[in-house]
């Protein structure tokens, strides 16, 4: 039977994931890309996992391995834990290849650009794009899902937090799965199709932990899962949203986005 707390903690990885949608309604019901918008959400997503990362996930980490591990012993592990989450992470993007990596920069403004290479080649080429597209997603975002689904678990406001910068950050995948597809069918229900079912990879990943991980989840792995999760988070930022949010608009604006995003979680911890 399902607890309240396990249906929330689904319920904002399954929200997160499936906002990849929201990027492809971006792509058919949209001129142009509000570049400087993007660009500040981005920051702002990116300044939200870095502050509640460092300051409350991690801290989090601390806290639990310290206390069941004594303090020198508890304090390694949560490094170790948080930089594996890091090298982890960077090992999922790694292996991805550039030409079908979903964090290179799409625009609405793409869709004619698309549609102008459709007469040089064939719609099968743009298809396997979108496909391949659809699946690096899901392969980068699985981690993804089991990092929010732990944070909701055991700190539900983090999750919220970690829910709604993730899902900031799956827009622009929608944008870069929707256009190939769109392009090749002509079908806005099956790029609107794929741009979903790649976001699904977040309640899957958030399922497998689930399934595997809640049964032997004690404390001191509650505390590992925890320090690994901030280490994917961080690099996400760090490695994806602002060099991404860069891209989309006036570098400061990025950076504006950032310390906005941190000092709305700063708030937010204070208050609730």
């Amino acid at each position: 039977m399902f607890s309240h707390e396990l249906l929330y903690a689904f319920g904002l990885t399954l929200i997160a994931g499936l906002s990849t949608g929201v990027g492809s309604l971006l792509a058919f019901f949209t001129k142009r890309t509000n570049t400087k918008a993007l660009s500040m959400v981005l920051g702002f997503s990116a300044g939200v996992m870095i502050y509640v990362s460092l300051v409350e996930i991690l801290h989090e980490a601390n806290r639990i391995l310290t206390a069941s591990m004594g303090m020198k012993r508890g304090m390694w592990v949560a490094v170790i834990s948080f930089f594996a989450g890091i090298a982890l992470i960077g090992v999922i993007d790694k292996l991805i290849p550039s030409i079908e990596n979903p964090h290179e920069i799409h625009k609405v403004e793409d869709m004619d650009i698309a549609a102008g290479v459709m007469e040089k080649h064939h719609a099968r080429k743009l298809m396997k794009m979108g496909i391949l597209t659809a699946a690096a997603i899901a392969i980068h975002n699985f981690p993804e899902g089991i990092a929010t689904f732990i944070a909701a678990l055991r700190e539900p406001k983090i999750g919220v937090a970690i829910a709604i910068a993730i899902a900031i950050h799956n827009i622009p995948e929608g944008i870069a799965v929707s256009i190939p597809i769109f392009c090749a069918t002509g079908s806005r229900k099956k790029a609107l199709w794929y741009s979903f079912m790649s976001g699904l990879s977040e309640p899957l990943g958030a399922i497998l932990a689930y399934l595997f991980l809640m049964p032997v989840l004690s404390e001191e792995l509650f505390g590992i899962m925890f320090a690994l999760v901030a280490g994917i988070m961080v690099f996400i930022s760090l490695d994806e949203l602002l060099p991404t949010a860069r891209e989309y608009g006036e570098p400061h604006l990025s950076t504006y986005g950032l310390v906005g995003g941190m000092a709305v979680m700063a708030v937010s911890l204070l208050l609730f």
